[in-house]
C-alpha cells in the first residue's frame, strides 16, 4: 500500500461512524505483515484514544490474519516440523514471539543433556539423564494448579513457567529427545499423553508399521516415569487412565498439533472467550 493511499485511510480512524471503519479495516486486511510497523508508527503519534484502539485492533486482526496463513502454510508440506507447528501456535496468542529465542532455550536444554551422554549409555539410562536434567534440574511439571489455563499450551509459557499441561509437556519433551537423536514419538492417549522409545528409525513408525519395536514407554506426565508396554496394554484395557479408542502407536505431528489446539479450544471455552474459540476452530479445519 503506497504512503498517499495509507494516510487517507488513517484519516478516517477518527469516524465515529463504525461502517465507515469496517471500510478501513477491509482495506487494511488486504495488506500483508509489513504493514504493522508502519502501523505501529502511527499509534505512537497519535494522541486520540479512539484512533489508537482501532489501529490496535487493525494490527491485531493482521497478525491473525498473518499466522493462520502460515500455518496453512506449515498444514500443507509434505513433511511437517513439530517445532514449527507448537511455535505458530504460539504465535497466535504471542504475534511477537521469535523463532530464534525459543530455538535458543530449547537448545540450551538439549547441550545440557548432551554434555551427560556417553556413547557406551543404554536407551534406558540416556533417558534416565533426560528426565533428570528434564525434569529436577529444569524442573518442568504439570500445572496441576491451574490445569485449564490456556496459558499451558503456549511454548514460550512453558519455556518461562516451566509448567505445562500433558499434552504441552509431552511435545516439550519429545522435542528435547529428537534434537539429541532418540527414537522417541508422542503417543496419542487423550488423558495422558505418552512418549514411546522404539528400537528402529522413528519415520518407519509414523505409519504404524513395526510396532512390536517399542522398547518402552515414558509417561512425562509424571517426572519420566518408564512404563512397559505389558502394562500400557493393561491400562489402556482396564481404561482407568487412557482413552481405549486409541491405540500406543505413534501419531503424525500434524496430529499432535491437532490434540494441542483441541486443548487449547476447549480451554477458552472454559473462560469464555468465544472469539478465541471461533479462531482456533478455523485453525483446526486448516490442520
Amino acid at each position: 500500500m503506497n504512503e498517499l493511499k495509507l494516510e487517507s485511510l488513517i484519516t478516517l480512524l477518527d469516524d465515529p461512524d463504525d461502517s465507515v471503519f469496517n471500510l478501513v479495516l477491509v482495506e487494511m486486511l488486504k495488506e500483508d505483515i509489513s504493514i504493522v510497523d508502519r502501523l505501529e508508527h502511527i499509534w505512537e503519534t497519535s494522541f486520540e484514544k479512539l484512533v489508537q484502539d482501532r489501529i490496535e485492533f487493525i494490527i491485531q486482526q493482521i497478525q491473525l490474519k498473518d499466522t493462520k496463513e502460515k500455518i496453512k502454510n506449515w498444514a500443507n508440506q509434505e513433511t511437517l516440523d513439530l517445532f514449527e507447528g507448537i511455535f505458530l501456535i504460539s504465535r497466535y496468542q504471542y504475534p511477537e514471539l521469535k523463532l530464534k529465542s525459543i530455538q535458543i532455550q530449547l537448545e540450551k536444554i538439549r547441550k545440557d543433556i548432551w554434555l551427560e551422554f556417553k556413547n557406551s549409555l543404554t536407551s534406558l539410562e540416556k533417558i534416565t539423564i533426560l528426565n533428570h536434567i528434564f525434569f529436577d534440574h529444569y524442573k518442568f511439571k504439570i500445572n496441576h494448579e491451574n490445569t485449564e489455563s490456556p496459558q499451558n499450551c503456549y511454548i514460550n509459557r512453558v519455556l518461562d513457567t516451566r509448567k505445562g499441561n500433558p499434552i504441552s509437556i509431552a511435545i516439550l519433551y519429545t522435542l528435547v529427545a529428537r534434537s539429541l537423536n532418540l527414537p522417541v514419538h508422542y503417543i496419542d492417549f487423550d488423558k495422558s499423553p505418552l512418549v514411546g522409545y522404539f528400537d528402529k528409525d522413528i519415520a518407519q513408525m509414523v505409519h504404524g508399521e513395526d510396532s512390536q519395536h517399542i522398547l518402552f514407554y515414558i509417561n512425562p506426565s509424571n517426572k519420566g516415569a518408564i512404563i512397559g508396554p505389558k502394562e500400557v496394554d493393561y491400562i489402556q484395557q482396564s481404561g482407568d487412565l487412557l482413552n481405549s479408542r486409541h491405540q500406543p502407536e505413534p501419531c503424525s505431528d500434524r496430529t499432535i498439533i491437532k490434540r494441542l489446539v483441541e486443548k487449547l479450544t476447549n480451554d477458552y471455552k472454559q473462560t469464555g472467550s468465544l472469539e478465541k474459540v471461533s479462531y482456533l476452530k478455523e485453525i483446526a479445519e486448516i490442520l
